[in-house]
């Protein structure tokens, strides 16, 4: 992979549970690690069911979809407990999808909370987003990459944080839009 690929890396903008309905999606086309070429947005229901397909809807309406190489995502729950296919996302766009986290999730405890909750489709997306792996420090789930893509991947793209550059600014961009100004770690 040339170090200069577009990567788009995208994350959700803060929300209050309590009274959104929706939140932003925010979309940040990276090359590498070390250019940002441009901005995509969509949004997704606060703890619904519309994750997978409204960023399939903004990588298929952009202007960067022929030449995206990866899609990055920080996590497979969006908006809450809105969660994510990634196996779909890569059917659907034909471009292979990583999900990158700080933190190892206790999957088997949020499998059993969903389903404890009536919400057995997405235990099921859960359990169907594959096996968490961590490669360096952060741990990552994909669909229509191997390991060896994967680290590739974390290399070019992680090169001012511990997280890639996708991901980090998209978390930024939206952060900013609605609280004003962005802080804290993607």
């Amino acid at each position: 992979m040339k170090p200069e690929s577009r990567i788009l890396g995208i994350d959700d903008a803060p929300f209050n549970k309590y009274k959104d309905k929706k939140t932003m999606l925010v979309g940040v086309v990276y090359r590498g690690g070390n250019f940002m070429d441009g901005v995509i947005s969509g949004s997704a229901s606060v703890d619904g069911s519309n994750a997978t397909k409204e960023i399939s809807k903004m990588i298929m309406k952009s202007k960067f979809k022929d030449d995206l190489r990866c899609i990055m995502l920080k996590g497979i729950g969006v908006a809450g407990l809105n969660m994510v296919n990634i196996e779909e996302i890569y059917e659907k766009t034909k471009i292979p999808v990583l999900v990158v986290m700080r933190k190892k999730p206790d999957k088997a405890r949020l499998i059993k909370t969903l389903e404890k909750l009536g919400m057995k489709e997405k235990a099921l997306l859960v359990k169907k987003a594959g096996r968490i792996s961590k490669i360096n420090n952060l741990y990552v789930q994909s669909a229509g990459l191997d390991r060896a893509k994967v680290k590739e991947l974390l290399g070019i793209t992680t090169t001012h944080s511990a997280i890639p550059e996708p991901i980090r600014v998209a978390h930024l961009i939206a952060g900013g839009i609605i609280n004003g100004e962005s802080k804290g770690k993607a």
